[in-house]
């Protein structure tokens, strides 16, 4: 009984883990004494490897890439793979960074690890002006969210209230409001138009509602709604009057 116990012992002490299924007993079978010795069943552990952890590096740059750069995120607006015949290869990138506007051309080692930027993008509604921060609200849960005139520079020229805009956000902090590709906006001031004048026959200066001055063609009047391509402050079409 003493070596059957100290057996038992070694085989527990070589397992992983041991389940007992059943317990000892005795019994008398036939006039001879046996004895059920309890069930063993052992598992092993598994081994479980290293996890594979996806790190971005500067050879999965793209247009519109979001990444982080002396802690603050920075958009990649541009991007070129080069493989000299010598030497090591490296991507040539222009970042814009998303809190100064400021842009920059930066050089990376190809390969090179880079932190991507976890940029939230959410439409909100432009709704008033409190002194100089320009209020944007969430439509659903009203939740509302200020820029000031500062952080957002030419952009305030073409706010409209009840606009949809995309908000931008980072680390919980609005970064950047993109405003429409286009907008229609109201003629407010401008030389009068002769009659017979063409879209090709000139231009003239004209501020809008917004405070934008716009290139429009000699027929466009006072009262007049245009519609303009803000990334360029560009006159596309003349849209009837007010």
């Amino acid at each position: 009984m003493v070596a059957m116990a100290a057996s038992l012992a070694l085989t527990a002490s070589l397992s992983s883990r041991v389940t007992v299924t059943s317990a000892a007993s005795t019994s008398f079978r036939s006039g001879q004494y046996a004895m059920t010795m309890p069930s063993l069943r052992v598992e092993r552990s598994r081994r479980v490897g290293p996890l594979e952890i996806s790190a971005m590096n500067s050879n999965d740059f793209r247009n519109g890439t979001n990444i982080v750069l002396d802690g603050a995120p920075w958009r990649v607006q541009e991007f070129l793979h080069v493989k000299p015949g010598k030497g090591a290869a490296f991507v040539r990138t222009k970042l814009r960074n998303y809190i100064t506007g400021n842009t920059v051309e930066k050089t990376f080692r190809a390969g090179e690890p880079a932190e991507e930027a976890s940029i939230a993008k959410e439409a909100k509604q432009y709704t008033y002006m409190d002194a100089d921060q320009y209020v944007f609200m969430d439509m659903t849960t009203f939740e509302e969210v200020r820029m000031s005139a500062s952080e957002l520079g030419d952009k305030t020229k073409w706010l409209k209230e009840n606009m949809e805009c995309q908000v931008w956000s980072w680390n919980d902090k609005v970064i950047d409001v993109e405003v429409p590709i286009t907008v229609i906006v109201k003629v407010v001031q401008t030389d009068p138009g002769l009659k017979g004048d063409t879209a090709q026959g000139g231009s003239k200066p004209a501020t809008t509602e917004t405070g934008a001055i716009v290139s429009v063609p000699l027929f466009v009047n006072t009262g007049d709604l245009i519609k303009v391509d803000t990334r360029e402050s560009k006159y596309l079409s003349r849209e009837g009057a007010f």
